[in-house]
């Protein structure tokens, strides 16, 4: 359940031990109603039923946020993109405007990977809906990437915003592991001398097209292997492929792996990938980046914003390279040229990872949520919901 965005609230608010957070969503079997996690109390609503919750969080989000107002007088409310639960900081003031109270201030963080026809079409639209009337009543925008602020731009939004991305946890993902653990990682991973690893951090579904990765595989070297780590809808459907194309043997799935197990994987791996045919922005990448690997991606929502391609990009230093979506002979083509030119291979490694310290340390992006976002003018914010 854990992707960029769980993972930036939790990394942001990490960093910021001085303000008061206070979290709402639906509720999750087998998880407490409320919880404590680093600097922030969760509170979980709903039965544990699914969409049933989801479709309910809104409301009785509201209703959980009324109450604990009372006891904390909110600064302002935070939602995390234009989704369901966000709905309830949204709700929440519609009720306090009908009974003449002030409106607590709104900041809304766009963290959405999904493709422009999804967001548009999707629902029968009602997701472009959900984003127009959640802009409508947004007093300040942050977005991870200039595409997901020029979309919010496109559909009327004016008032105050700010690019600030995700980051990385550089000592987490740039810190050297013992050989003994990177041996385990081997073992755990099927992988021998000689052979070469790509590797995905991904969840399995559509958006992320892990399926043209193992395309690819028929046009490069038998000992090039695919390491995937990730669950998803689509595990399945991607085993039969592999079978399908007789190179099961060289699809490697580990599953669900912890985040802060990913950095063994990707030290022992040789080129990560993803060929998303859409992405907010993608932690993945610039967490393989600071580990030290080259990014093949497609050019694709906010990715632009960070991989610079030599070819594409010319007035660069050059950070990775790109493959057209559905392109899986291109990618063979790419993953080829790594291999084969070590200049260009090291310079991108290099000047990926310089790139990611200096701007994408979550330490950096904490900072600026905080002195940009949080102790704006507009919020004075000491306590946060």
């Amino acid at each position: 359940m854990v992707g960029g965005a769980e993972v930036a609230v939790k990394e942001i608010t990490d960093r910021i031990p001085d303000i008061q957070f206070d979290l709402i969503c639906a509720k999750q079997k087998d998880l407490p109603d409320v919880e404590k996690i680093g600097n922030v109390t969760v509170y979980r609503i709903g039965f544990g039923m699914g969409m049933l919750d989801k479709l309910s969080v809104p409301f009785r989000g509201a209703v959980k946020a009324w109450q604990l107002n009372k006891k904390h007088e909110y600064d302002a409310f935070w939602a995390i993109m234009a989704t369901y639960a966000s709905g309830a900081g949204y709700i929440t003031n519609i009720l306090r405007r009908l009974s003449g109270k002030k409106k607590i201030p709104m900041i809304l963080t766009l963290q959405e990977g999904d493709s422009e026809g999804h967001l548009k079409y999707r629902w029968g639209g009602l997701i472009d809906l959900s984003w127009r009337l959640a802009l409508a009543r947004t007093d300040t925008l942050t977005a991870i990437s200039n595409y997901l602020l020029a979309r919010a731009r496109k559909l009327g939004f004016k008032s105050t915003s700010e690019l600030i991305p995700n980051g990385v946890d550089m000592e987490l993902f740039n810190s050297p592991i013992s050989e003994a653990v990177l041996e385990e990682a081997r073992k755990q991973s099927q992988k021998r001398p000689g052979d070469f690893y790509l590797i995905t951090t991904s969840r399995l579904n559509v958006k992320n097209a892990i399926s043209d990765v193992i395309d690819a595989l028929k046009f490069l070297p038998s000992h090039i292997k695919f390491l995937i780590l990730g669950v998803g809808e689509l595990e399945e459907d991607l085993k039969r492929q592999a079978k399908r194309l007789g190179i099961e043997d060289r699809v490697i799935f580990l599953g669900f792996i912890e985040h802060r197990d990913l950095p063994k994987y990707l030290k022992i791996s040789d080129i990560f990938i993803r060929p998303s045919l859409s992405e907010g922005m993608g932690n993945s990448f610039i967490e393989a980046m600071a580990a030290g690997l080259p990014v093949i991606a497609t050019p694709v929502g906010g990715i632009p914003d960070f991989l610079f391609d030599p070819d594409a990009n010319p007035d660069k230093l050059p950070t990775g390279l790109f493959v057209p979506v559905k392109s899986p002979k291109l990618i063979a083509f790419q993953i080829q040229k790594l291999m084969n030119d070590r200049v260009l291979h090291d310079k991108i490694v290099i000047n990926a990872r310089r790139m990611v310290q200096e701007k994408y340390d979550w330490n950096l992006i904490a900072r600026d949520m905080k002195g940009r976002v949080f102790l704006s003018p507009l919020s004075s914010i000491s306590d946060l919901a």
